[in-house]
């Protein structure tokens, strides 16, 4: 039992680390759109300490995100009540695009996991204030959200 369980943390602390790595990346592109995608992922891979085929599921959600930026922009325009995208906080924003990401297009990942990862990230990135608005936006998008809120569906 107890090996299974320190795979168990090392899986979610190797998912936590990509989710960082994500959010670093989706933030670092709202400040420097310049390069192109694949360049600026070698650029931004290139600081890690891990080689990059750790960051498998980073680049999976940072791909997504690309894919999917205009609908999930939408999403927190939608939600963030009296808030303009441009006026929040860019590391706020990039912990949003990422979570509302995962709630929208990530059906594997249950969405009550994708929001308390996105407050530990408020936590460890931004600011107190910063946890209740994003907490309040993701709520939002999840209210919207037809399927199981803790199981990942198919």
């Amino acid at each position: 039992k107890k090996m299974s369980e320190l795979k168990e943390n090392n899986k979610l602390s190797g998912r936590r680390e990509n989710r960082i790595a994500a959010m670093q990346f989706i933030y670092m592109t709202q400040l420097n759109k310049g390069d192109t995608l694949e360049r600026s992922l070698e650029d931004f891979f290139e600081t890690k300490e891990k080689p990059r085929e750790f960051y498998g599921f980073a680049e999976e959600l940072i791909a997504g995100y690309n894919a999917h930026s205009s609908e999930v922009d939408a999403a927190i325009e939608k939600s963030a009540t009296n808030w303009s995208m441009d006026r929040m906080a860019k590391v706020d924003l990039a912990i949003l695009r990422l979570a509302v990401f995962e709630l929208l297009f990530r059906t594997d990942i249950p969405p009550v996991v994708s929001i308390n990862e996105a407050i530990d990230l408020a936590k460890e990135f931004s600011s107190g204030e910063s946890r209740r608005f994003i907490n309040g936006v993701l709520d939002k998008v999840k209210s919207t959200l037809t399927r199981p809120l803790r199981s990942a569906g198919k």
